[in-house]
């Protein structure tokens, strides 16, 4: 899978990038929940932690990625 990734073009970088942009994504996403759903704290709560895993899953892309550009 990975190999097939790095074929596409996919690259460390971007799986850097892209768990970066979630970990900024979760916390956007659970302050606009907490101001603009009656849904109270816990929902709110529920959204940055559902984004918020994203992450390392991300960063763990990019390491698989970033050895299979060194592989080559």
């Amino acid at each position: 899978m990975i190999a097939k990734l790095s074929e596409l073009g996919v690259t460390s970088e971007m799986a850097y990038g892209a768990g970066t942009a979630s970990i900024g994504l979760a916390f956007l996403s659970w302050a606009l929940s907490k101001k603009k759903e009656d849904a109270g704290l816990d929902r709110a709560d529920r959204w940055g932690i559902f984004i918020g895993q994203w992450a390392p899953t991300f960063f763990a892309l990019g390491v698989a990625l970033r050895l299979e550009e060194g592989s080559k």
